[in-house]
């Protein structure tokens, strides 16, 4: 099942560190099969409020994006990013291929009358 890595970065004013981790974060993980989905292109906000860039890397799977964040080529490089750039990054599974959403509202409504 795919894994991803998205971070919401705010307040990034441009600095050689920040330059510096951009060219070398592909090479962290690319060995596990890592890839940009999205990498800070504009968004358009429908509800509510995004301040900042979206950036979101698709791995195969969890363990994979786990064994990138945890890796001493990426633990290098992050303090070049998170000196200059505030922000939050998540790691997330995805959802099987033929995910159906009506499954997920099937068993909340069971638990709903269950109550």
């Amino acid at each position: 099942m795919p894994a991803y890595a998205i971070a919401n970065l705010r307040n990034a004013a441009p600095h050689p560190e920040i330059a510096e981790y951009i060219e070398r974060i592909t090479a962290t993980f690319e060995p596990y099969g890592g890839r940009f989905l999205v990498h800070a292109t504009r968004h358009e906000v429908k509800e509510g409020t995004w301040p900042g860039n979206v950036v979101i890397i698709g791995f195969p799977g969890i363990a994979e994006a786990r064994g990138w964040w945890d890796s001493p080529a990426y633990q290098e490089i992050a303090p070049l990013r998170s000196r200059h750039i505030d922000g939050d990054i998540i790691l997330l599974e995805g959802v099987p291929e033929g995910y159906d959403a009506t499954s997920t509202a099937k068993a909340m409504r069971e638990a709903l009358s269950a109550e």
